[in-house]
């Protein structure tokens, strides 16, 4: 299972990766535009920080073909290890089925029902992104939309990844780990609710005051 990073911000990046075994970056326009850097600037410096290996997933503001075509072999010719997201529209898909002839690592995106998840992986997609909570926002389930989409994927044992994206809180990316979803792609504020937990830090305050009533203020196990 999968855990992907979802922001743009090079120094949340840095700081997660020091922590986490993090498997990637996604990145999509709203994301990029917060960052007020140039494009290709900014995906050189998240590579420099999660290594020439370590994938980064981009996407394209085309919505026609032959433009989703141009933009997608830009993007992919910015280094070894990036996967172009495409929207999942009927032009998208088309652009999907011949960049994947080309050999071109793509990751579907914007997509809202298992349908869509279905044709984007025949069609070649390396990951399909399913949008969790934005179906939550218009009276859908997210969790069961993606959880259908997982089931269909592995009965036919498809060749693709489900990516699932738009989260609001921890429990939604726990829930579809339950299902068995193949990767996540989480922002900064969730990998640190998924991290830090009151009751935690309350235990730890709990360890530290019982041991120095006993050993002394500032001791440790290796100096007593």
């Amino acid at each position: 299972m999968q855990l992907i990073l979802d922001t743009g911000n090079v120094e949340e990046i840095k700081e997660l990766c020091t922590c986490l075994p993090i498997d990637g970056v996604t990145t999509n326009p709203s994301i990029v535009s917060k960052e007020k850097k140039n494009f290709k600037q900014l995906i050189n410096e998240i590579g420099e920080i999660i290594g020439e290996d370590m994938p980064i997933h981009a996407q394209v503001l085309s919505t026609k073909y032959e433009e989703i075509l141009e933009e997608a072999l830009y993007i992919s010719s910015l280094r070894k290890n990036i996967y172009v997201k495409i929207p999942v529209t009927q032009d998208g898909l088309r652009a999907i089925k011949d960049l994947h002839r080309k050999g071109i690592k793509i990751t579907a995106t914007a997509i809202f029902t298992a349908h869509q998840g279905f044709l984007a992986a025949k069609a070649g997609a390396n990951y399909i992104a399913p949008y969790v909570n934005r179906l939550d926002n218009i009276s859908g389930d997210g969790v069961a939309m993606v959880s259908e989409l997982i089931k269909i994927i592995d009965t036919y044992k498809m060749d693709t990844k489900v990516l699932a994206a738009s989260f609001k809180n921890a429990q939604q990316v726990i829930e579809l780990m339950q299902h068995g979803v193949h990767s996540v792609t989480v922002p900064y504020d969730i990998c640190k609710s998924m991290m830090n937990h009151p009751l935690t830090d309350w235990s730890v305050d709990k360890f530290i005051e019982d041991w120095e009533n006993t050993f002394g203020k500032g001791s440790k196990t290796n100096n007593i």
